[in-house]
């Protein structure tokens, strides 16, 4: 039996979560726990917290730790990795398209010592996680703010505030983009169009019902039977058709990841 306890749970079309896994509030039921569609919550994961959001498409795979005092926010199309920790006593906002890989631990807060004593370090504070920011795996952040498709390397240990694109290692983890480069790289909007046409034509579906654009003015929000991905701004019209689902995860994790209008 799935072991979930809230005084309001919205759980998401076709989101998959193991009956090992546990969900409940610090002390008893959470306040609100909402899962969007097409989730999957593996074996073994405990959340622990009293307002816990994820977006769709996400994924937390078993034994993973999420807990904390304060809101936890996880946008769409998240992967988080085996064994992972993710602590919210300070209060976790992480975006969307963000990669944690296993045995990852990110902080929000330090305390222990006895401060009657003397100890100086005693605090809790924001983790901000921005956009399509990846810890490959084995990294453990503290407090800090993690602008978009920022990036830390294998095992890194981040203390200092992550600027956008850019690549950190070691410990503590400093910036090493000026040696290998950026993340992300410019590609022009027509190669992405171009691209993500040629992706269509490979996932095996009905292609009428998807269409792919360049800009806004192009998708007609009316039309319900058809799911407009507008590559401008990463963005799609969900309309939750069999074929925009199995687009969708063709598309993850590496291809192409785009969040709801």
């Amino acid at each position: 039996m799935i072991n979930i306890q809230a005084e309001n749970l919205e759980v998401g079309i076709n989101s998959f979560i193991d009956p090992s896994a546990s969900i409940r509030g610090v002390n008893g039921k959470a306040k609100r726990i909402k899962i969007g569609d097409n989730c999957f919550i593996g074996a073994n994961v405990q959340i622990i917290c009293d307002d816990f959001e994820i977006g769709d498409y996400s994924k937390i795979q078993h034994s993973t730790n999420i807990h904390g005092y304060k809101p936890c926010s996880i946008g769409h199309n998240a992967w988080i990795g085996q064994y992972t920790i993710i602590d919210s006593i300070g209060g976790t906002t992480i975006g969307n398209n963000c990669g944690i890989g296993a045995h990852s631990q990110l902080w929000s807060h330090i305390k222990f010592g006895d401060t009657l004593e003397g100890c100086r370090f005693l605090m809790d504070k924001p983790l901000e996680i921005g956009n399509d920011v990846w810890f490959v795996g084995h990294c453990i952040v503290s407090p800090i703010k993690a602008k978009d498709k920022s990036m830390a390397m294998v095992g890194s240990v981040v203390t200092k505030d992550m600027e956008e694109n850019h690549i950190y290692a070691g410990s503590p983890a400093k910036s090493i983009s000026d040696k290998i480069g950026f993340q992300f790289i410019d590609i022009s909007l027509e190669t992405k169009f171009e691209k993500l046409n040629e992706y269509l034509s490979q996932a095996n579906i009905n292609s009428n019902k998807i269409k792919i654009v360049k800009s806004s003015d192009q998708i007609d929000f009316n039309d319900t039977d058809i799911s407009f991905f507008d590559v401008s701004n990463r963005h799609y019209t969900k309309r939750q058709s069999e074929d925009e689902i199995k687009f969708m995860k063709f598309l993850l994790p590496e291809k192409a990841k785009f969040v709801p209008y």
